[in-house]
């Protein structure tokens, strides 16, 4: 598949083509993409997504996609197809069938017996407080377990009845045997079995042992001629336990690892055990809430897998940790949004509008462009009669000169029709503005009118009789500050109150009612909008706020 997003330079790709170009690689690029099934994916996986998959197609290699099931009590199968659905929705399909790791779960075990009978392994029954204890910190060594010189006969035992589920959980564990006084704490012997008595969605009560990600890893990936094992930066210091294993286990390949800056975004979290505790806490209605970071959420939100990808192409690939501002990821949606999504009117608090001297029962129906640039795109008609509704802000009483929109005895255009004046009001017993009656000037279709004068402004309006009534979501961000989760404050608390407002009597042009769901609009001088995915429908249309046509929070963050 031919990328979408032309690529740019960074450091991998210069990696990996000095060890094409050096000989120390002989044949195809091969890389992987991991995720654990424990949680949805968001848009820090979506920036290892792309990487991993966009290097291969870069050099003509191949990606696999493997889940890392080493973890049954958190992991499912509702985890495993969002996962495969995220991808393909982003453009990338992986090389070969869905691989996991727990399809080399008996090969690795073999390997655990290897390290074992060299002496490199030991089974531990230390308890997790004594190993806490025994492992030191980052200023004093550890002290070895008194398990530590069992022999390999005595191992091979306990790893066996280990997993014939002799053993209670936490009783014992399976430990490589490298160094506690290590300075890289990874290398104290670190685990590489621990029992958990659990249901695994792909291989049932066939194992009560799991190996942990560290010794899966390595192992995996050169069981399935892996190259470039990509990690991000957090997998650093794990990169001396990779390379042991790697070097004292009979793999028949060696693949390497490389590190990469994951993708920071303000105003964010991405941490899935904080996205999980949102959903269980009902902070947000699910996994794909279009204000939640996940690529379904974001998806639900209406942004495209073109935005998404040219942002992390724009933000680039580094070696240091940064934050990138989500104005940034705001203004590419925004950019692929105003070339490509259809221009549309919808009205989110209605005013009625009575056109005095348009005739009762007349529809005039008007052309108008469904993208300014993009005639392609085609027409559509839009039913003007005698009553239509308009943006109770678009009409004042009395206004200075800068509000450019309707004022009693004044004169405006109607997008896309005529020119109008507003000449009485109509009030409820609170003094409440429920009706504007205007006069039109039937002359002024594409013309301004006859006497020379100009109005003041254009606004958008609805058919009272022939539009359609809806429902519109205006989704915001999700949180207030721009560091939710920094340090050990509750990021609960920084929950933006004004996230999600709900407009149930807004109205729009008719034909949107027939919007495909996912479909994208510009709702024209109120932002991108789209047809929610779940819960659109001709008989009762809904639509959320993708994206303003400009950034607000820019002046939110000046005025604070």
């Amino acid at each position: 598949m031919s990328s979408p997003v032309e690529p740019g330079h960074n450091f991998l790709r210069s990696l990996i083509r000095d060890d094409l170009e050096s000989g120390r690689l002989q044949g195809e690029v091969v890389t992987r993409f991991p995720p654990e099934p424990n949680g949805y994916l968001h848009l820090g996986h979506a920036k290892s997504i792309c990487l991993n998959f966009g290097l291969a197609e870069y050099f003509d290699g191949r990606c696999h996609l493997r889940f890392d099931d080493t973890n049954p009590d958190k992991e499912s199968q509702e985890y495993i197809d969002a996962i495969q659905e995220d991808i393909r929705w982003l453009g990338f399909e992986w090389s070969g069938n869905v691989r996991y790791a727990s399809d080399y779960f008996e090969t690795l075990y073999e390997y655990a017996q290897h390290l074992v009978g060299k002496g490199l392994a030991y089974v531990c029954d230390l308890s997790a407080e004594q190993a806490r204890e025994y492992r030191g910190t980052l200023t004093e060594p550890g002290r070895n377990s008194p398990y530590r010189e069992r022999s390999a006969d005595e191992n091979l035992d306990l790893l066996a009845r280990m997993r014939a589920g002799d053993f209670d959980e936490g009783q014992c564990v399976l430990r490589a045997k490298i160094d506690m006084a290590s300075p890289n704490i990874n290398l104290r012997d670190p685990i590489l079995y621990r029992i958990r008595k659990a249901h695994h969605h792909q291989t049932g009560d066939a194992w009560c042992i799991y190996p942990t990600y560290d010794f899966t890893h390595g192992q995996s990936d050169a069981l399935e001629g892996i190259t470039h094992s990509i990690c991000t930066l957090e997998f650093e210091d794990h990169r001396p336990l990779y390379d042991w294993l790697i070097e004292h286990l009979p793999v028949p390949s060696t693949p390497r690892q490389y590190e990469f800056a994951r993708g920071n975004i303000n105003y964010t979290v991405t941490s899935k055990r904080k996205l999980k505790q949102l959903v269980d806490e009902g902070h947000v209605d699910g996994w794909d809430d279009p204000r939640m970071p996940t690529i379904s959420g974001l998806r639900r939100r209406g942004y495209t897998p073109l935005s998404i990808r040219k942002f992390w192409e724009t933000v680039g690939v580094a070696r240091a940790d940064s934050t990138v501002d989500v104005a940034q990821l705001e203004y590419t949606i925004r950019d692929d949004l105003n070339e490509n999504a259809p221009r549309a009117m919808c009205v989110i608090d209605p005013l009625k509008l009575v056109i005095t001297n348009f005739p009762q029962d007349k529809v005039e129906w008007l052309p108008a462009a469904a993208h300014p640039s993009r005639e392609d795109l085609g027409q559509r008609q839009l039913p003007l009669t005698r009553e239509v509704y308009i943006e109770r802000e678009d009409f004042r009483l009395e206004a200075n000169k800068k509000y450019k929109r309707l004022v009693l005895g004044k004169s405006v255009r109607l997008r896309n029709a005529y020119v109008l004046t507003a000449e009485d009001v109509v009030t409820d017993a609170d003094g409440h503005i429920t009706e504007v009656h205007c006069r039109y000037d039937a002359d002024t279709l594409g013309a301004n009118p006859a006497d020379g004068s100009k109005p003041k402004g254009v606004i958008h309006w609805v058919s009272a009789s022939h539009g359609k009534r809806a429902t519109v979501r205006l989704y915001d961000r999700l949180f207030n500050h721009e560091t939710p989760d920094r340090g050990n404050e509750d990021f609960v608390a920084h929950l933006n109150p004004d996230s999600l407002v709900v407009r149930n009597e807004c109205w729009i042009e008719p034909e949107l009612a027939q919007a495909q769901a996912g479909s994208s609009f510009q709702f024209e001088r109120l932002g991108y909008f789209v047809a929610d995915s779940k819960e659109h429908s001709s008989d009762a249309p809904v639509f959320n706020r993708t994206v303003g046509l400009r950034d607000s929070w820019a002046k939110i963050e000046a005025k604070t």
